[in-house]
């Protein structure tokens, strides 16, 4: 199938499939004439780059730890024994940048609290 066919199966844009190409995620084969071809593998491993993306991860992990999962129905279950530990450290990574998001919260909710008692002193 060519692009436009992998655009309406998997609801990626165009631009984003290029994107995925660039990042060594999808790796489409090429005509005689050099139009991208598709298989149905391509887009499970779009369905499988976007549950990634989805998961907090960026395109350089996913790169790594893609070659390394399979589909259980419509979960994903890693098949190399070293891709646990780099979903571990992403994870980990996630829970880091969710306390700096809840201490920046708290430190903005403190500002507006005192603009509050301010305005209403």
């Amino acid at each position: 199938m060519r692009i436009g066919e992998l655009v309406r199966r998997t609801g990626v844009h165009e631009r984003l499939l290029r994107y995925y190409e660039e990042q060594g995620l999808l790796r489409p084969e090429r005509s005689p004439s050099g139009y991208r071809e598709y298989t149905e593998a391509h887009v499970e491993t779009v369905r499988r780059i976007r549950c990634l993306l989805a998961a907090g991860l960026g395109t350089s992990a996913i790169a790594t730890v893609l070659p390394c999962l399979e589909s259980e129905g419509e979960r994903l279950a890693p098949t190399c024994p070293d891709v646990l530990g780099q979903l571990r450290a992403e994870r980990d990574r996630i829970d880091r940048a969710m306390e700096a998001l809840r201490e920046s919260r708290d430190a903005l909710d403190r500002v507006i609290s005192a603009g509050m008692r301010e305005r209403a002193g």
